[in-house]
């Protein structure tokens, strides 16, 4: 293939800013943020899994306490209908009767409210409990928002700095022979580098120096031959730096 040597040098123009678009796009696959994203939302989902077991725990012993408190209403009133007819005169025969079952609703009363402050010490515990958990879900839930804005913000920077080189590039490029653009478009696209300066004697593409027989065909070769390495196969551009 043949181009001009000024054609051939402007392609070393068009492999900056293709370099460039590269590690822009490298950038915005490996934001920082975006692992923090993904860390933090294992945490939020494994929090979440915890505020539900949490909350669970609470409702049971809501339901309990609920239970318990409906025995003992029953037993107090029991117990005002025992005194009650106690108060009204009950028959003689009744009032030993009545007293006994006083006594021991009484005791069944008393029974219940210990369970039931029991169960409320274990509310009070699993509450703390359920706050920990939703205020570690909130700070969980602002640190990702945090993370998320920074995101943006790269994103955003990134975009300006791509859309400014992708404005750049399209003139540089319809400059270009069709045919050599096609075959540098086809090397970068394999192999991330389409061509690349020869400085020193040394490819600059996969950093080898040229000796012998390769040397004397990249030396002999006229100046609108588009050269390629033998090892890498990219574009060689010569220069005065090339030291040929």
């Amino acid at each position: 293939m043949k181009a001009s040597p000024e054609a051939q040098r402007r392609l070393l123009d068009l492999q900056a800013i293709d370099t460039a678009l590269a590690q822009l796009a490298h950038r915005r696959k490996s934001l920082p943020e975006l692992a923090e994203i993904e860390t933090i939302s294992r945490e939020l989902s494994a929090l979440e899994d915890e505020r539900v077991r949490a909350q669970v725990a609470v409702d049971d012993l809501d339901r309990d306490i609920a239970r318990f408190e409906k025995d003992i209403e029953q037993v107090r009133a029991r117990k005002d209908r025992d005194q009650q007819r106690l108060d009204a005169g009950a028959a003689m025969r009744e009032i030993e009767g009545l007293q006994h079952e006083l006594a021991t609703l009484n005791r069944r009363q008393s029974e219940l409210e210990d369970a039931e402050l029991e169960l409320m010490e274990q509310r009070e515990t699993a509450e703390a409990a359920l706050n920990a958990v939703v205020e570690r879900l909130t700070d969980a839930t602002r640190r990702r928002a945090a993370a998320e804005a920074r995101r943006d913000e790269a994103y955003a920077e990134i975009g300006k700095e791509q859309e400014f080189k992708t404005s750049s590039r399209a003139p540089l490029a319809a400059d270009l022979p069709p045919d050599l653009l096609a075959l540098y478009d086809k090397i970068r696209i394999d192999s991330g580098l389409g061509a690349a300066l020869v400085r020193s004697g040394r490819c600059g593409g996969c950093r080898i120096e040229l000796y012998g027989a390769d040397l004397a065909r990249v030396k002999s070769a006229p100046a609108d031959d588009v050269v390629r390495c033998e090892e890498c196969r990219r574009i060689m551009v010569r220069t005065t730096e090339s030291g040929l």
